[in-house]
């Protein structure tokens, strides 16, 4: 309130300066009424010329906010010109006091109500562009508004109880104590709590990638709570995993930067086969896959000569993560059917036996 308290020691040195009349009422109402007249012009400002601006950007928001924030705007005003002029009149201390903590419990009032309802609309907004990316469910607005709320409503109570010289030391040493207590009994909810907060903060995935867990697990994200996160199976198995072990956990994100997937087959050839006609074949296979795609374009690595083959690899790109398994399943059965057109043989392991007599003595 040290700038309030400027605003108001400038003001009445203005009118007492002036010396507009003999009369101190006279003198005070021109005060209540240089307040009245600059609350008058604040609420032009507020109202046509923030407006005008808001008017440039895409969102909505600002005007609703400009709606909330006018009328606490004219009243803060108002209320440090009644305070001013009751400060010009020289009061008693004691009037002073109580003068001065009422408006400024008022103005607190004001802007704490004020704040509550520009929370609400921030929550509401954040969550909305949130949830259609992270599938985070709607029905949580309701408790991060009564968070906020909370949060409001005590550090109002507390800063009123200062104006009023009431001793809030206890008061705080109590909600301590109890924010302790209650940290200590939701340790757990807290945790997976901040873990989501980091989620959302990192983005290492969003609704509809298809990840691989430390453990092992992998499937498509289908929601990111506050709490927990949920992962789909190719089994349609439903895996709920705290958030603050997900946070914590490594991530294969195969999704991401981009949404392909490479897939990558071992292929083995009898010793002797055309290695030409085996790349050109396999290509066409790949080719012709409706799963996999033109760009980046498919190849063939020639790996190793092995113990009995020689070994390639067919190196594609599926369109996404899920048809990984698809795709996979139709080239091999694919390159099955091919070679055996091309005649090219896929051999497998064997072992030639021979047998030694020994000649009798």
């Amino acid at each position: 309130m040290a700038a309030e308290n400027n605003t108001i020691d400038g003001m009445t040195g203005l009118i007492g300066s002036l010396d507009i009349s003999s009369s101190p009422y006279v003198n005070a109402l021109v005060l209540v009424a240089v307040f009245a007249l600059l609350a008058k012009t604040a609420d032009i400002l507020v109202h046509r010329v923030l407006r005008r601006f808001a008017t440039f950007t895409k969102t909505e928001m600002d005007d609703r906010i400009i709606d909330l924030v006018r009328y606490p705007v004219f009243f803060t005003i108002t209320l440090i010109g009644l305070l001013s002029a009751v400060l010009y009149l020289e009061p008693s201390r004691t009037v002073v006091f109580y003068s001065k903590g009422a408006v400024y419990s008022v103005i607190t009032l004001i802007w704490s109500v004020t704040s509550i309802r520009i929370s609400r609309l921030a929550v509401e907004h954040t969550v909305g562009r949130v949830s259609d990316a992270t599938g985070l469910g709607r029905d949580i607005i309701p408790l991060i508004e009564n968070i906020v709320k909370i949060a409001i409503v005590i550090a109002s109570l507390t800063v009123i109880l200062s104006y009023w010289r009431l001793n809030i030391t206890p008061l705080i040493a109590s909600a301590g104590i109890a924010g302790a207590a209650v940290a200590l009994a939701a340790k757990d909810t807290i945790a997976n709590f901040i873990g989501g907060v980091s989620l959302f903060v990192d983005k290492p995935f969003k609704i509809g990638d298809y990840v691989v867990l430390d453990s092992g697990e992998r499937g498509e994200i289908v929601t990111i709570g506050l709490r927990s996160t949920r992962i789909k199976t190719r089994d349609d198995i439903l895996i709920t995993i705290p958030n603050s072990i997900i946070a914590n956990t490594k991530i294969i994100n195969e999704s991401a930067p981009i949404p392909r997937f490479r897939v990558r087959i071992p292929v083995s050839v009898a010793y002797g086969s055309d290695i030409s006609l085996v790349e050109k074949t396999l290509l066409d296979i790949s080719i012709e896959n409706e799963n996999v795609l033109d760009d980046p374009e498919p190849r063939v690595r020639f790996r190793e000569f092995g113990d009995s083959s020689l070994r390639f690899e067919l190196l594609c790109w599926a369109k996404e993560p899920a048809l990984r398994g698809r795709t996979i399943h139709e080239i091999n059965g694919s390159i099955y059917s091919k070679f055996r057109e091309c005649g090219i043989r896929i051999p497998f392991p064997q072992r030639d036996v021979h047998i030694y007599r020994e000649e009798s003595p």
